[in-house]
């Protein structure tokens, strides 16, 4: 079959482009082929399971310029204003950062068959808690390519086979990225349905929140409104991860120095991120050092919403077309873009009263000298990740030392913050016993 975009092999055939029509029964058969390649992981050894993702870092390398035509075709069908479009952009240097990522979990240890607890009964039982794989996981999400390579990198490392559902914005590139995963998955004989790449459209978004008995668990990254309908529409479990509302409270304690490093690096670092700054809180005390912590960010041109007091501090000394009021709508925004809003609080309890209202979970930051503040802000922010003097860019899997990430869970059942290797593993009981009977 040949179309405008790779077609990619598994073992249950093709999957046709996204345009054709697909019947439910033929989904039925690509999770049962996902289902049925996932036993093969379990007798992989650790030594062939770090060959297989080496070589597919070595495959992903070989084929970038493939990758990155494919990628240019997405590119081409999206307007470079929308936010999306730095997520969904390829670069040679992006590609081998992904792999870098992918070579990282390499090199860490196999997260399966841990003994997490043992006990012997007074009855001679003997029972081990031991780490296994949840089996079949499937990840929706939107215009990044990358989270393809990183999915299936953890997942197999984990044992998971992984059933991909990208956007239809990242089509081609998901494809070619898919493809040559799959290459090196036969090349060492192993099915390639344990990454399985589903069509882009939303009927096979459907078919996967459904597939009650062959998927496991699901993961949905991107917009608050993907997390939300994959959540009230899936028959498996979810675990949201994603969605980035993020504050940093200035203190006022807070060193100025430290603050315009980590307002400029948490906002202009990558601005289509969930890990970027939104919104800027400043203790009334220190307005005189806003235009100052602000300074730098004129040279990428951010557009600043600044309410009353923070308005007229920066007035005089912020570019006035990049300087706008804020309205009600300014705040619990993930701009996802080049623009931030700024609130002025008079101290510390109507800082955790903003975030408390406007934060989404995912990260939040205090710049303040004093350790007693600093600390009853980390005790009191309800967040996955809460910093001190450093901007909240680092929420990141392979930052954390954890090889790389498939998402930042945002809820607290099973997994929150940086999801990676120990978080795709589950657990099982194992018991022995010499022919006890319970009275």
């Amino acid at each position: 079959m040949k179309n405008a975009c790779f077609c990619v092999m598994n073992s249950g055939g093709i999957i046709p482009n996204p345009n054709c029509h697909m019947k439910i029964s033929l989904y039925k058969t690509l999770f049962e082929n996902a289902q049925n390649a996932g036993k093969t992981l379990l007798t992989l050894s650790d030594e062939k399971v770090n060959a297989i993702l080496h070589s597919a870092g070595e495959n992903i390398l070989d084929k970038k310029n493939i990758i990155l035509a494919e990628n240019q075709k997405d590119l081409s069908r999206m307007n470079p204003s929308d936010p999306k479009y730095d997520r969904l952009k390829l670069t040679a240097e992006r590609i081998e950062g992904i792999v870098a990522d992918l070579e990282n979990v390499t090199y860490l240890p196999s997260p399966l068959g841990r003994i997490l607890t043992e006990t012997i009964r007074p009855n001679g039982l003997r029972i081990k808690k031991t780490s296994v794989p949840f089996g079949v996981i499937g990840v929706i999400y939107e215009a990044r390519p990358n989270v393809s390579l990183d999915v299936f990198s953890l997942c197999f490392k984990a044992g998971n086979v992984c059933i991909l559902k990208g956007g239809s914005d990242a089509e081609c590139s998901n494809r070619a990225i898919v493809s040559a995963i799959q290459e090196v998955l036969q090349s060492f004989s192993i099915p390639a349905a344990c990454c399985t790449l589903l069509p882009s459209g939303r009927e096979a978004t459907a078919a996967l929140l459904n597939a009650h008995g062959f998927v496991d668990l699901i993961i949905p990254r991107g917009s608050r409104s993907l997390i939300q309908f994959v959540r009230e529409n899936a028959k498996i479990p979810v675990i949201e991860t994603g969605a980035g509302i993020c504050h940093t409270y200035f203190d006022a304690e807070g060193d100025k120095e430290i603050g315009q490093a980590v307002v400029t690096n948490a906002k202009t670092r990558r601005v289509s991120v969930c890990n970027a700054l939104d919104c800027l809180i400043i203790h009334e005390k220190r307005l005189s050092d806003l235009p100052f912590i602000c300074e730098k960010l004129q040279a990428a041109n951010v557009i600043i919403y600044a309410d009353g007091k923070s308005y007229r501090a920066l007035s005089g000394f912020y570019p006035e077309n990049l300087l706008q009021h804020a309205k009600e709508e300014s705040f619990g925004v993930e701009f996802l873009d080049y623009k931030m809003s700024v609130k002025t609080v008079p101290g510390i309890e109507e800082a955790l009263k903003h975030i408390s209202r406007y934060s989404s979970k995912h990260s939040e930051c205090i710049v303040s000298e004093n350790r007693e503040t600093a600390g009853w802000f980390q005790n009191q922010v309800d967040a996955a990740c809460v910093y001190v003097n450093a901007p909240t860019s680092f929420s990141d899997g392979a930052q954390f030392g954890l090889g790389a990430e498939i998402g930042i869970s945002t809820q607290k059942l099973h997994a929150r913050g940086p999801m990676a290797l120990e978080e795709l593993t589950t657990y099982k009981w194992l018991i022995e016993g010499r022919g006890q009977i319970r009275k």
